[in-house]
């Protein structure tokens, strides 16, 4: 029986639970990419789970925040993001900014279902060619790679609303 290929995608689901905010906690920051970090820190500060990931969650968090600002509200510090969290049994977040949402989610998706084609079938010519996502708006600092990790670290799931300005996504944590 031949292996059959699975791949991910980036979703986009208006109606998915995960947009659910019922009971989660918010918080909104100013459009700064120098503080991204402390952003995320703030979010995670109290969630002991939190130190068991490492700083793989404060990472992918980071990510999340860093694109909505960069590439969402365009660095414009009188834009904000918001943040809803809730950190019980597992890592779940809601991040929203006020840009016009990703606009490249179909090339992007076509992108990795290429890569992970040409990964499959051993094809690594191919797939080093496709090592890095370069989207019409993309700049040298940009290379999509922190989408495939997020494919893989949010278990739960990682939804986008339909203007595709906010991201819902889950973390089953392992302890």
């Amino acid at each position: 029986m031949e292996p059959i290929l699975i791949v991910r995608k980036l979703i986009v689901d208006d109606r998915n639970e995960l947009f659910d905010a019922q009971g989660m906690r918010y918080v909104e920051y100013p459009s700064d990419l120098g503080l991204v970090r402390k952003y995320a820190a703030d979010v995670l500060t109290g969630c002991p789970e939190a130190f068991l990931e490492g700083n793989l969650l404060e990472q992918q968090l980071s990510e999340l925040i860093k694109n909505g600002i960069k590439h969402g509200n365009g660095s414009d510090p009188s834009k904000t993001i918001r943040i809803w969290y809730d950190l019980r049994h597992r890592a779940r977040f809601i991040v929203e900014d006020e840009g016009p949402g990703f606009v490249d989610l179909d090339l992007w998706n076509d992108f990795f279902r290429r890569r992970q084609t040409a990964l499959f079938e051993q094809d690594f010519d191919t797939f080093l060619d496709l090592a890095s996502y370069r989207g019409p708006k993309s700049d040298e600092l940009d290379g999509g790679n922190s989408l495939i990790a997020a494919l893989e670290y949010w278990n739960g799931g990682m939804i986008y609303n339909g203007r595709r300005n906010k991201v819902g996504v889950v973390r089953w944590f392992s302890s």
